[in-house]
């Protein structure tokens, strides 16, 4: 059996150092876990920046990296800094390097980047390696031009290539969050479909057991199965928290694409081994054409918000009338005041409580509420641009009557200054797919090692 421990779905999410110990007291070949997504949008690909804290991530490593060195067995990160670009690799390098220093180990790191240069990517498409997935339209240079960071996807092959020359820590640029989980499987020669079954289940740590919040897992992988198992005593994987994973992020809960192939698992089967622990079989790997997931993403816009608060119950029983009304004054003055100044520019109103959310009206019937709250956002070509509308429509916003004659009413503002300077609005400008001939051609590696004597690290090709 090879057997992967999985302790948080993120890195930076928090991990207790007991459950680690617990993990790898039933013996493990590896510790790997994601570090990024796009899930919260296309901010942190076009800033190069992540989403997690320094001290976040550093906690999780102060946890991760010294009970696999005095395990001996490898540590694998994934997607790091949140977009997995080369400054989120160097983030998280340097974390790790002082963690390392604290605990007075030289571990050797294979530092894995995939982050493109714009004029790769546009000789691809010229010569129609790229394709677009839905519901992205065909690839074109502006939109290449419009990006401040592209990554390419890694697969498992990048991992093992580092894994095969010795890695001690492994920190890598973006790449598919199963990847990560099932390269120390696949190099040792697991069926591929179980593989990457059991990182698909696993990917998310405690997401696939019935209390998500307590704690990590691992899975141990057979010649034709797989279990899986949460480290925390009181919680269960049970066939329906294990299958039901396959969903997440998935639009089809039977087929999941990957780099190089298609994991089919239509023909799976999850049993119960006992109350905590569920066994899998059946999963099937597809070979297929090597594609890399293409994103990029950059900045456009820039925004201005404001906040008020409503309680007045004859507003509240015409929510959409008064939307209506006042969306169209706040236009009629912005054209009024600024005019063509004003370039190109938005205005929106979000009603939360009623319609925030979806941005649609509520079902007929929905009941009246005791009170909402409403976003203001001036979007503008420039921050200054947008910061001008907000305030020329400030008087309007905060004291805008249902019905002309009615008095002037003063609605809750929860901030002063009112207007609240967003800053720029980003994109995904890239979601599409790269056809390579070598899953190694769009990343590099870097190993940094530490001197035996003098503690400090060098980096090299």
């Amino acid at each position: 059996m090879i057997t992967i421990l999985v302790p948080t779905g993120a890195l930076g999410a928090g991990m207790t150092a007991a459950q680690v110990e617990r993990g790898i007291s039933l013996g493990v070949d590896a510790i790997a876990c994601d570090a990024g997504s796009t899930d919260s949008g296309p901010s942190y690909l076009a800033r190069g920046v992540s989403k997690v804290s320094r001290e976040a991530i550093k906690h999780d490593l102060g946890i991760l990296i010294p009970a696999a060195f005095k395990a001996g067995v490898p540590l694998i990160i994934g997607s790091c800094g949140t977009a997995g670009t080369d400054s989120g690799v160097d983030w998280t390098r340097d974390i790790a390097i002082e963690v390392a220093r604290e605990n007075q180990i030289a571990p050797k790191i294979a530092l894995l980047y995939s982050e493109q240069e714009k004029l790769k990517i546009k000789q691809q498409c010229a010569e129609g390696k790229i394709s677009p997935l839905a519901p992205s339209p065909s690839l074109t240079e502006a939109a290449i031009d419009d990006c401040n960071h592209i990554v390419a996807l890694m697969g498992v092959e990048p991992y093992i290539d580092a894994l095969q020359q010795g890695a001690d820590i492994i920190l890598g640029g973006r790449t598919t969050d199963t990847a990560v989980l099932c390269c120390v499987p696949i190099m040792r020669g697991a069926p591929a479909g179980l593989s990457w079954h059991a990182a698909k289940i696993t990917e998310c740590g405690g997401l696939c057991s019935v209390n998500p919040r307590e704690g990590g897992v691992l899975f141990r992988i057979g010649s034709d199965h797989f279990e899986v198992e949460p480290l925390n005593l009181a919680n269960s994987c049970t066939p329906y928290t294990v299958s039901s994973h396959m969903l997440y992020e998935n639009s089809d809960p039977f087929v999941l694409v990957e780099p190089g192939g298609i994991l089919d698992v239509s023909d799976a089967v999850y049993e119960a081994v006992d109350d905590r622990i569920t066994r899998v079989s059946g999963s099937r790997w597809n070979k297929r054409p090597y594609t890399m997931k293409l994103e990029g993403a950059g900045g456009g816009a820039f925004q201005t918000i404001m906040f008020i608060g409503i309680r007045d119950p004859k507003v509240l029983a015409s929510l959409e009338l008064f939307e209506t009304r006042m969306l169209a004054d706040l236009h009629k003055r912005v054209e009024t005041a600024i005019g063509l100044h004003a370039g190109e520019y938005d205005i929106s109103l979000r009603f939360y409580g009623w319609s925030g959310v979806s941005g649609q009206p509520p079902p007929a019937g929905t009941p009246t509420p005791s009170e909402v709250g409403v976003m203001f956002v001036a979007t503008a070509e420039t921050q200054e641009m947008a910061t001008r509308i907000a305030k020329t429509c400030n008087p309007r916003f905060f004291h805008f009557p249902l019905d002309r004659g009615m008095e002037l009413p003063s609605y809750a503002f929860p901030f002063s200054p009112a207007e609240i300077e967003r800053g720029q609005v980003y994109a995904f400008n890239l979601n599409h797919v790269v056809a390579v001939d070598d899953p190694l051609e769009l990343t590099r590696l870097v190993w940094v090692e530490f001197a035996a004597t003098t503690g400090r690290e060098a980096a090299h090709a």
